[in-house]
């Protein structure tokens, strides 16, 4: 049966850099098998117990992926709002109808905007310092949601 697990964490690139933490907003809590972690940090996690720490390098592939030169593209001015105000690192839809992933405003030259639909981790390595803060079976509830549920359930 699927487990619920728990985890602090402190996240950071191959520089080094602080990405993130659970330190303010407490553990990330999730249901396994459903795709709410990074594959390459839930292969590792699934076999972890309750107090266990561990560093967990993953590779950008079995992260948010290598980066896809297909999701950067160049636009014209003219196919955005005649009012719409651009900015470098503005992040919208292009066409929710096709499916497509967000894309963020990397560049703009003259009448040209060149967006970026890759994750902003793509092509990073990545490096979980974890602790397993709680590992449980799974609910039928939270099956049948698909996502694991705090204390009072999850509102819906």
């Amino acid at each position: 049966m699927p487990k619920v697990i728990g985890f602090h964490y402190t996240l950071t690139n191959s520089k080094n850099e602080v990405l993130d933490n659970s330190a303010e907003h407490g553990p990330l809590v999730f249901l396994e098998g459903v795709g709410q972690i990074i594959p390459g940090l839930e292969k590792e996690i699934v076999a972890m117990n309750v107090g266990d720490k561990k560093v967990i390098n993953v590779p950008a592939a079995d992260a948010y992926g290598n980066i896809n030169d297909e999701l950067v593209i160049t636009v014209q001015r003219s196919q955005f709002p005649e009012d719409a105000q651009l900015n470098i690192g503005d992040v919208f839809q292009v066409n929710q109808d096709q499916g497509l992933p967000p894309f963020a405003v990397i560049a703009i030259e003259g009448d040209e905007i060149t967006l970026d639909g890759n994750h902003p981790l793509a092509g990073e390595d990545l490096n979980f310092d974890i602790e397993i803060t709680e590992v449980r079976e799974a609910t039928e509830t939270e099956l049948a949601h698909g996502h694991a549920h705090g204390q009072g359930g999850c509102g819906h």
